[in-house]
């Protein structure tokens, strides 16, 4: 039995020997093919959607067509290829991917790549402020009140004209309003109504009178009419101004035709004892032949030369009601409602829009959308500014407010004002630090005015700064 084993294993050791598990010749050993697409590094592996980005590696195709890039799972841009660097746009999706290149039919490595919130590459104006890179100059227009008449020309009011352009701005033909040596056209807002009247609201600087008196705390017997004229035959000749009130206003902000054809735009009145501002509407319903005056909307508890409530603007909202917003010194936008196109107003409260004191403008778009200009509280980034009035100075008006004014903003609402777009800069003077005693009216882009001169197409103008530019409605969504 013994015998029998050892020949057993001695055989078994024999035939193991002899290479049974060896591989032979004609057997393949699978290796990794040596023209597979690697990548070593991205360059940057941080972005935004549309930025460029390299990537570096080997073994890609010089052909264009045979190379396919990946973040994620979406395909990428390809602005050019050699067999060691790849240049791509970065496409749309967010978080951290793995970026692929796929040469014919050969994957390379995953290389990871990280979106983040894309930064705001801006430019210089011809008059030396910021804007975003995708704002346009506008300077050939003249004025600041800017309309699109029905004809397709343009219309505004500039150097106590009316100046007429054919051309989108790019020549112009000026008519005499008012008797010069009576009437100084400020402020100007203008309209051109459904039956083709032009109307102009202004106040005359020819006939201001300010009499402040600190020791009074008012200004009696102060003096800055609003007055409003029209033309019917398209801004060549123009009607004797209708004096609507006497008393010292501000500027005039805005000018509507509702779904009714009612006119209606924005004034405002020194009111007295002690001096402060309140607002007031005036409504037409045959064209500006005649005006009646809203209900004044005032707080009595403010007091300064600066004081109260000011410079309003009116939009109507889907529901039919008018919708006022106010300038105040109480760091926010306040509001007030009308149901009889503009001859009663609620009492203004306070909207959640954080502004400094200063005036703005809201206009509804063709798409439907409200879209606000105004200078915010404070400038972007930041929770503080300089604030002026209250203990410092007290007649100016009794709470110290902010007069942010080097920075312009934009935002939409596609909910008739419920909600907001997030607010971007449209322009701004850039690294600039307000001083603490000095409101520096040199630096301010403020008293900005708005209309849509093309579907989907922007202008924005300052009276001061004198800013002109145009935006895309899609670019600042």
């Amino acid at each position: 039995m013994t015998k029998q084993i050892l020949t057993f294993l001695f055989l078994f050791f024999l035939i193991s020997s002899c290479g049974g598990n060896e591989k032979t010749d004609d057997e393949e050993i699978p290796v990794e093919p040596d023209n597979k697409p690697l990548i070593s590094l991205l360059i940057p592996n941080t972005g935004s959607i549309g930025d460029d980005v390299q990537i570096i590696g080997k073994n890609f195709e010089a052909d264009l067509n045979s190379v396919h890039i990946t973040f994620g799972d979406i395909a990428s841009s390809i602005k050019s290829v050699t067999e060691d660097k790849i240049i791509v746009t970065v496409p749309d999706n967010k978080g951290t991917v793995e970026v692929r290149v796929k040469v014919k039919d050969q994957h390379s490595n995953a290389v990871k790549f990280t979106y983040k919130e894309p930064e705001q590459k801006w430019r210089i104006l011809k008059n030396g402020m910021y804007a975003p890179s995708n704002v346009e100059d506008a300077f050939h227009f003249k004025g600041v009140a800017i309309i699109r008449m029905k004809n397709g020309n343009i219309f505004t009011i500039s150097s106590q004209n009316a100046s007429i352009s054919t051309d989108d701005g790019e020549s112009w033909t000026n008519y005499p309003i008012a008797d010069q040596s009576k009437f100084s056209i400020g402020s100007a807002e203008c309209i051109e109504t459904k039956d083709g009247v032009i109307i102009v609201a202004f106040y005359n600087v020819k006939e201001r009178k300010w009499t402040w008196s600190n020791a009074l705390f008012d200004a009696p017997g102060a003096i800055l009419p609003t007055y409003v004229v029209r033309s019917t035959d398209g801004g060549k000749t123009w009607l004797e101004p209708q004096l609507l009130h006497t008393e010292w206003t501000g500027a005039i902000r805005s000018i509507i035709e509702t779904k009714a054809g009612t006119i209606v735009f924005t004034s405002m009145k020194l009111l007295h004892n002690p001096g402060r501002h309140g607002v007031l509407t005036y409504s037409s319903t045959d064209n500006g032949v005649t005006w009646t005056a809203s209900n004044i909307l005032d707080n009595p508890t403010c007091k300064g030369h600066h004081a109260g409530l000011m410079e309003s603007s009116v939009i109507q909202l889907n529901d039919g009601r008018l919708w006022q917003l106010i300038r105040t010194n109480w760091d926010y936008i306040y509001e007030s409602f009308s149901s009889d196109e503009g001859v009663t107003w609620s009492e203004p409260k306070k909207t959640a829009i954080d502004a400094s004191s200063s005036p703005h403008s809201i206009i509804r778009l063709k798409s439907g959308r409200l879209v606000l200009v105004w200078n915010r509280l404070y400038p972007e980034g930041t929770t503080k500014t300089p604030r002026y009035g209250g203990d410092k100075d007290p007649y100016l008006c009794e709470t110290p407010a902010s007069w942010m004014r080097h920075q312009l903003s934009i935002m939409f609402s596609d909910d008739d004002g419920k909600t907001w777009s997030t607010p971007r800069i449209i322009a701004k003077y850039n690294d600039y630090v307000q001083p603490e005693n000095d409101t520096d009216s040199s630096k301010w882009i403020s008293y900005c005015h708005a209309v849509e001169i093309d579907p989907g197409i922007i202008l924005i103008t300052t009276e001061s700064g004198g800013l002109k530019i145009t935006i895309k409605e899609t670019d600042f969504l």
